[in-house]
């Protein structure tokens, strides 16, 4: 818990320390496989100055170099002879990535490429590890051969001497300051100016350039989507597992905490114990039971269709890029808005630092959407049906499809009226929104239940996961009900239900809420908690905790003397 009262520079220190002994492990274990690193940073809890190496420029080296350049830099790579990191967002550009302004200009006199970041709008900004600690890295540049353009590609830059760590020529490279969390990572800035790199700098295995300065393009354009794929997946992890470590928090700390008396006389009672403590933190519960397992189904997904990627077989890839969009996007907005739940379920203690709730600025894929039938009803006829997974999964496809519908008319109606096409799309935009966040709701329901199903466990475990599911489904349709009740799917009895079986399944799952906190394996070290360590020794934590603040190591701070005393003494 000392990283608390460390500054920046200090947690950023710290952070390297364990960095190293993280490769140290890795090498010594032989891991190689990316769910175990996960799982072991995981455990390290920090956001390490390195974490990229391994999620973004090995797999991009991996999966869009060529053969050649795949022997060369992957032992250096797998060695740590160098620190890689992947820069693509500029300061004036992020998810449109078409606009990225960074360039890489071929001379084919030298067989190189002139690297140029040629307005400050073009400068590489946010990248993770990029500011103090990377080497090199992947950029992200627009590819120009005598004066034409041909979109963007992937190019190794050295950023950094391997003798000195001094910037090299042409490169101005730092950490973009303070942040929202995250503090332990140098999320980095990077300007280049006319920065020479050889021609098998370019990753290859794709598009190529020709010492002549012949292009060959790439046979689909969506053969570079697996890269992001797979790092679409391990956003959606980390907002599951930061999701997760708040949820475990918020809820040992509601069993701790006791507050106000049932009856006169009587013990006070357990904050999780009152239905509205419950109403905050066991949808929280279960949304990071869903994500955690639709970013697992993610990860299995990508690498059970790693060799037909690689091969060129593209049908599942671009409806895996698609999903995983939306989905991260959906994660996160959805985790940041739960770990706020979280941390104002701990009281006036959720927001002191020691509580360690974090920040966060987090088979085949095919299946076919069916349109909704004109008049459809749901089929439930009884608060004890809401307790059937097809019923509930029912209700969101129903949705998802009429929402796709919904955008599909809007847009129409727009053109229909002769409007500009992209301004069509502009003012279609919240339809698509809403058409998405629909989309992603109904493929994590139904991969909730679809996971329990499968899951090897006795029957008692069972029933409680599936009632978790159920909340996670029932709370959406809540927080949703409009678009269920619009068209006449759902009806006010039927809403009726729904209100009144969320709190049921708050009863059955209350024995358990710690157990399946617990069951996410979090030790204390990754939590950072006074509130929601193992032991549940909330108030010798915050009390010991906070007599090693900084403040105070004197009886007296130095700002009395200097401002305080006189202002005492005055005789004014």
């Amino acid at each position: 818990d000392n990283s608390y009262f460390m500054s920046r520079e200090e947690q950023y220190s710290d952070a390297m320390k364990k960095s190293v002994r993280l490769v140290q492990l890795l090498k010594e274990h032989n891991i190689e496989k990316i769910d175990e690193y996960q799982a072991m940073l995981s455990v390290i809890g920090d956001n390490l100055p390195i974490a990229l190496h391994n999620t973004m420029w090995k797999p991009t080296i991996r999966d869009q170099g060529n053969e050649e350049q795949r022997k060369k830099w992957l032992p250096l790579t797998e060695n740590y002879n160098l620190i890689g990191t992947y820069a693509q967002t500029e300061l004036g550009h992020g998810t449109f990535i078409r606009g990225l302004e960074t360039t890489a200009t071929y001379d084919a006199k030298t067989e190189e490429f002139i690297v140029n970041t040629p307005t400050l709008t073009a400068t590489k900004w946010w990248p993770g590890c990029l500011g103090k600690s990377s080497t090199h890295a992947v950029v992200m540049a627009q590819l120009y051969i005598k004066n034409q353009c041909y979109g963007l590609h992937s190019f190794i830059v050295q950023l950094r001497s391997l003798k000195d760590h001094t910037p090299l020529p042409g490169i101005t490279v730092g950490d973009i300051g303070n942040k929202v969390g995250y503090e332990t990572n140098d999320n980095g800035f990077l300007a280049m100016d006319n920065v020479r790199i050889p021609r098998d700098q370019m990753l290859m295995k794709y598009a190529q350039v020709n010492a002549d300065g012949t292009y060959r393009k790439p046979t689909n354009p969506r053969l570079t989507y697996g890269a992001m794929v797979l790092v679409r997946a391990t956003i959606v992890s980390g907002s599951a597992t930061n999701l997760a470590k708040a949820a475990t928090i918020a809820v040992r700390y509601s069993c701790v905490r006791r507050q106000t008396e049932a009856r006169p006389g009587e013990p006070e009672l357990q904050v999780i114990d009152y239905v509205t403590q419950q109403h905050k933190l066991v949808p929280q519960v279960a949304t990071a039971y869903a994500f955690a397992w639709i970013a697992h189904y993610m990860m299995n997904t990508y690498f059970a269709l790693y060799a037909e990627i690689q091969s060129g077989h593209l049908g599942a890839l671009q409806e895996l890029h698609g999903i995983s969009s939306g989905l991260k996007a959906f994660t996160a907005e959805t985790s940041v808005a739960g770990i706020e739940v979280c941390r104002r379920s701990c009281g006036g203690h959720g927001f002191s630092a020691s509580c360690g709730i974090p920040n966060m600025t987090p088979a085949s894929m095919s299946y076919i959407l069916i349109k909704p039938l004109p008049g459809a009803r749901w089929g439930v006829k009884s608060a004890e049906d809401l307790m059937r997974p097809i019923l509930l999964v029912e209700a969101f496809e129903h949705r998802a499809q009429r929402k796709i519908i919904d955008a599909a008319r809007f847009l129409e109606s727009q053109i229909s009226q002769g409007i500009d096409t992209s301004e069509a799309m502009n003012r279609s935009g919240i339809e698509f929104v809403r058409c998405a966040k629909a989309h992603c709701h109904y493929f994590i329901v139904r991969n909730f239940f679809q996971t329990t199903a499968l899951i090897k466990c006795s029957k008692e475990i069972k029933e409680i996961l599936v009632t978790l599911g159920v909340v996670f489904a029932l709370n959406g349709i809540i927080e949703n009900s409009g678009e269920f009740l619009e068209d006449g799917f759902a009806n006010g009895t039927q809403m009726e239900f729904v209100r009144d079986r969320i709190p049921y399944c708050y009863k059955q799952l209350r024995p358990n809420l710690v157990g399946l906190m617990d069951a996410f394996a979090f030790v204390d070290l990754a939590l950072n908690s006074a509130l929601g360590s193992y032991d549940g020794d909330v108030y010798n934590r915050l009390y010991n905790w906070a007599k090693r603040a900084p403040l105070n190591k004197t009886e007296v701070h130095s700002s009395y003397q200097k401002y305080l005393q006189p202002l005492l003494q005055s005789k004014i």
